[in-house]
C-alpha cells in the first residue's frame, strides 16, 4: 500500500512538471502539429499520447479478458493520479441505489452551499460497458457538481462480459426511477432530475430518456451527453480517420461491442444501439458533445441531427481539437478541462429554468434558448 502511494504520488508529480512546462518546449517534446479533416490537435492531448503511460486506463488495441481486472484497477489508479484537490470540499456519501438485478453501489456528491432541495443529475460513467467505476469518474462527478452547482449520483452498473446487455441498461433505468423515488433523501427535487453520462454512460442515459419517452413515464428534466456511443458496428467515416493513433481505436471499439453485444444487436431490441430508435420524438432537452478527434463522433452527430428533426431541444457541441473521454483529461489539458465546464454550464443553467417553469415536458426549447451561447452551435 505504501509503495502504491508513493507511486501515485510521483505520478502526480511528473503530471504537474511535463504539463506545467511552457509551450515551446511541450510542442518539442509533443512534436509536430496534428492537422485532420481541418482541425488541429490539442498540445496537450498530444502530448498526453506519448505519455499515456500514466494513463494506462486510456484506450488502444484489444481487450484481453484474462486481464480485465487490472484494467479495471488501472482505470481506478488513473482517476487518482489526475484527482484535483481544489474539488476535496465536495462532500460525498457512498450509499445504495436500485438496479435490474439488485441494489448497485452509488457515490452522491454535493457541491457546497447548496438548497436543501436542488437539482440531481443520475450520472453513468463510461468505459465500453466493460470498464469503468465510481471511483474512476470520481475526478468528473467532482469537478461536474462543483462547477454546475447540481448534485451528482454516480452509479456503479453491471458491467460486461460478466453482464452483457442488456444489464447495464436495465440497472441505468432502475437508478434514474430510485433517484426519483428517493429524491427527498437524495436532497433534491424529483422534477430536477437530470441523467447523464460519458461514453458508454451518455449512451444509457440517452436511452433511458428516449425509453421514459415511450413510456410515457417522468421524464428527466435533462439529458447530458458526453461524446455518446450511439451504435454498434458502425461504419462511418470518422472511424476510419480517426480510427488510430487517437487513444480510442476502431479496433478496441469493435472488441468493446463485442463483449457487450455478444450476439450483435437484437432485431426485436434495438435499445442498446439508440441511433437504431424508430422514435425519439419526445425526449427532454438534450445536450451532446462530440470531440474533433473521436471515431465516435460522426455517429455522435447523426444522433444529434436525428434528435433536432424528430423535434427534441438539442444543443451539439463539437470540440474540434480534443479526443475521446476529454472529460477524463481535464488535468492536463486546459481545452479539456473548458469544454467539460461548458457542459456544467449547460447542466445549471438548463435545471435553473426547469425549476422556475414547471413542468419541464413544456418548456424544452425555453431550456435551448436559456443555455450559455458558449454552450450553442448550430451543427444540429
Amino acid at each position: 500500500m505504501i509503495g502504491s502511494r508513493a507511486r501515485l504520488r510521483a505520478l502526480r508529480w511528473g503530471l504537474r512538471i511535463v504539463f506545467g512546462l511552457p509551450q515551446p518546449v511541450k510542442r518539442v517534446l509533443a512534436g509536430h502539429p496534428v492537422r485532420l479533416d481541418g482541425q488541429v490537435l490539442d498540445l496537450d492531448l498530444q502530448l498526453l499520447g506519448r505519455v499515456d503511460r500514466l494513463l494506462s486506463s486510456s484506450a488502444g488495441g484489444t481487450v484481453d479478458q484474462a486481464a480485465l481486472a487490472e484494467q479495471r484497477r488501472q482505470a481506478d489508479e488513473a482517476a487518482e493520479v489526475v484527482a484535483d484537490a481544489a474539488l476535496d470540499d465536495v462532500l460525498t456519501e457512498d450509499l445504495q441505489v436500485p438496479g435490474g438485478a439488485g441494489p448497485r453501489a452509488a457515490r452522491l456528491y454535493v457541491p457546497p452551499a447548496v438548497p436543501e432541495t436542488a437539482g440531481l443529475i443520475v450520472y453513468f460513467h463510461g468505459g465500453g460497458f466493460v470498464m469503468g467505476s465510481i471511483a474512476s469518474t470520481d475526478p468528473l462527478c467532482r469537478l461536474l457538481a462543483a462547477q454546475s452547482g447540481v448534485r451528482v449520483l454516480s452509479v456503479d452498473y453491471r458491467l460486461a462480459p460478466e453482464d452483457p446487455y442488456p444489464a447495464a441498461l436495465e440497472d441505468a433505468i432502475a437508478a434514474y426511477h430510485g433517484a426519483r423515488d428517493a429524491a427527498s433523501d437524495l436532497g433534491a427535487d424529483p422534477e430536477l432530475i437530470a441523467v447523464g453520462g460519458d461514453s458508454a454512460g451518455a449512451n444509457l442515459a440517452l436511452v433511458v430518456a428516449q425509453q421514459q419517452a415511450m413510456a410515457g413515464g417522468p421524464l428527466p428534466a435533462f439529458v447530458l451527453a458526453l461524446y455518446p456511443v450511439t451504435d454498434a458496428a458502425r461504419s462511418t467515416r470518422s472511424r476510419e480517420m480517426f480510427g488510430a493513433g487517437f487513444g480510442l481505436t476502431a479496433e478496441y471499439i469493435a472488441e468493446l461491442e463485442r463483449l457487450y453485444l455478444p450476439d450483435g444487436v437484437p432485431s426485436d431490441d434495438t435499445r442498446g444501439a439508440i441511433l437504431r430508435a424508430d422514435d425519439l420524438a419526445g425526449m427532454p432537452p438534450v445536450y451532446l458533445s462530440t470531440a474533433g478527434f473521436d471515431p465516435l463522433r460522426d455517429e455522435g452527430e447523426e444522433l444529434a441531427d436525428r434528435l433536432h428533426h424528430a423535434g427534441v431541444p438539442v444543443v451539439a457541441r463539437r470540440f474540434p481539437g480534443l479526443v475521446h473521454g476529454y472529460a477524463s483529461f481535464t488535468a492536463v489539458s486546459a481545452a479539456a478541462r473548458d469544454a467539460t465546464l461548458d457542459a456544467a454550464s449547460a447542466l445549471r443553467a438548463a435545471l435553473t429554468l426547469v425549476r422556475s417553469r414547471h413542468p419541464a415536458r413544456v418548456i424544452g426549447h425555453a431550456v435551448l434558448d436559456a443555455l450559455p451561447t458558449t454552450a450553442r452551435t448550430t451543427g444540429a
